[in-house]
């Protein structure tokens, strides 16, 4: 039932496309979709691969994956987002991996953020999309780039400043990540009960840098 249910999802949001219309398609989730489809393989007697996972597994993740996306149809499109679920936050999961290695990208939840009140508590280092170039503007995924090497500058030393390890002065890189991190941060943060649209959103993305500049 849970294969069927995927499948029958899909069919439903493909015919809609079909028809011409722009389908957004949330499945939760695409684990449980390739644990019941190792369950049927080893009830039939395939043999366990992949950590537990039969072959039959990854062969179906492909077939299931690909219905996503635009058709032969001029109109309409199919843009689906999966959930899946990595055991102990391995990213390095059989179903994650070949989840990552079909879909135009990915956002990592991190559970060390959650714990620590960060929401939504996405690991933007780990999350990365193959087509945000052809859906974004140049100067947007230029300040992006620059936003994600300063926070990643920062993750760099971030163990070393309670420690005293770090010295300012050393590097102005590394420095500009430590003076901005408390606003970088603060941007990534958005309340439940908090809508901001993308417009809004590019303004505080730019502001933030300009402010810096300033200083």
């Amino acid at each position: 039932m849970r294969l069927r249910a995927t499948l029958l999802c899909h069919r439903v949001a493909e015919y809609f496309r079909d028809k011409g219309n722009d389908v957004l398609l949330l499945m939760d989730s695409l684990t449980r979709y390739a644990m019941a489809q190792r369950e049927i393989a080893l009830a039939l007697g395939e043999p366990p691969a992949s950590r537990g996972y039969p072959p039959s597994v990854f062969s179906v993740l492909p077939q299931l994956l690909e219905r996503a996306g635009n058709s032969e149809h001029p109109d309409g499109s199919l843009t689906a987002i999966y959930t899946v679920l990595a055991e102990g936050d391995d990213q390095q999961d059989p179903v994650v991996d070949s989840a990552r290695a079909i879909l135009d990208g990915h956002v990592v939840l991190s559970r060390q953020l959650a714990e620590q009140g960060h929401y939504p508590a996405i690991d933007i280092n780990a999350s990365i999309s193959a087509v945000c170039l052809a859906a974004h503007r140049t100067a947007h995924s230029t300040i992006a780039n620059q936003f994600r090497q300063l926070y990643s500058s920062y993750l760099q030393v971030k163990e070393l400043l309670p420690l005293g390890g770090y010295q300012p002065g050393q590097d102005p890189e590394l420095d500009r990540a430590v003076a901005m991190h408390p606003q970088l941060k603060g941007y990534l943060l958005q309340g439940a009960n908090e809508a901001v649209n993308l417009t809004s959103s590019l303004t505080e993305l730019a502001q933030l840098f300009q402010a810096q500049q300033v200083q």
